[in-house]
């Protein structure tokens, strides 16, 4: 997921959901003095790992029943269980993540989003080792008569506005229809808005579990863009980023890593599980 400098910013309602998420309309610097250091990380506020996030981006992180959760939700629990600290949740618009703003102004610990690690980003953040290979994946109307990339042309193309699948999609040619969210982009797709849409695989897995999308819809095309996915901090975390490496690495040689993947992506796949820190 993940790309370019955005269009629109998302401005939410301040509440407080069950599960402690909290929605935010703008950035504050003031973390109220409560920064801490645990383990010899340095935490924005005691107690608590505070991950910026842009929902809903599942599988990878969706509110569910009032509670913030998902692959990398999950992910970020192991280096919070290993800190013995909670992890609470900030939705903040996708242009942050690549300009680093929520965590240069002190607001959050890491970005977690589904965010693919690229040389633009690598500019205004640090980057964990990447943890997940991804794919996009061209999701068209059954009826559309679309059945791989190539015939997307003169037809309507849906992407996920601030996205490396919308890059994807404006450097081959296209002039896709940008929405905001992944479900807003499914939306668009369901009331025949847009015939296609270009966003990563995983998401569409998740939306094919859905009877109804998988009677209307089908995969036309899988596009593998190398891309993987990583956590951002701020720059110079060095000891955020080492325990968020260590995390990972338990995860996939004690086998949790699998176990997780198989219950918010699907039937496991190696390779995409195989993305390594020697890898760009």
């Amino acid at each position: 997921m993940n790309s370019v400098l955005g269009r629109r910013t998302r401005f939410l309602a301040a509440t407080t959901a069950t599960a402690g998420l909290l929605l935010v309309a703008g950035c504050s610097s003031d973390d109220g003095g409560g920064s801490t250091t645990v383990k010899g990380v340095k935490l924005v506020k005691a107690d608590q790992i505070t991950t910026c996030t842009h929902l809903p981006y599942p599988p990878f992180q969706s509110e569910i029943d009032g509670k913030v959760q998902g692959f990398d939700v999950s992910l970020i629990d192991l280096v919070a269980k290993d800190l013995g600290v909670k992890q609470e949740f900030i939705d903040t618009p996708f242009e942050n993540f690549k300009t680093g703003a929520f965590l240069n102004s002190g607001e959050c610990d890491l970005a977690a989003a589904g965010m693919t690690i690229t040389d633009e980003r690598k500019k205004n953040v640090d980057f964990s080792d990447p943890y997940f290979e991804a794919t996009q994946a061209v999701l068209a109307d059954k009826k559309s008569g679309i059945t791989s990339f190539a015939d997307l042309k003169g037809k309507k193309v849906g992407t996920q506005a601030q996205t490396t699948g919308e890059d994807y999609a404006t450097s081959h040619g296209l002039d896709p229809v940008s929405f905001e969210s992944s479900d807003a982009l499914l939306n668009g797709l369901r009331t025949g808005q847009v015939q296609a849409v270009i966003i990563d695989y995983p998401v569409v897995q998740g939306w094919l579990k859905d009877k109804a999308n998988a009677d209307a819809f089908e995969v036309a095309d899988n596009i593998n863009t190398g891309e993987q996915y990583g956590f951002s901090v701020k720059k110079g975390n060095t000891a955020l980023v080492a325990a968020i490496n260590k995390a990972i690495a338990d995860a996939k040689a004690d086998g949790t890593y699998k176990t997780l993947y198989e219950k918010w992506i699907g039937p496991y796949d190696a390779a995409a599980a195989s993305a390594s820190p020697s890898a760009s």
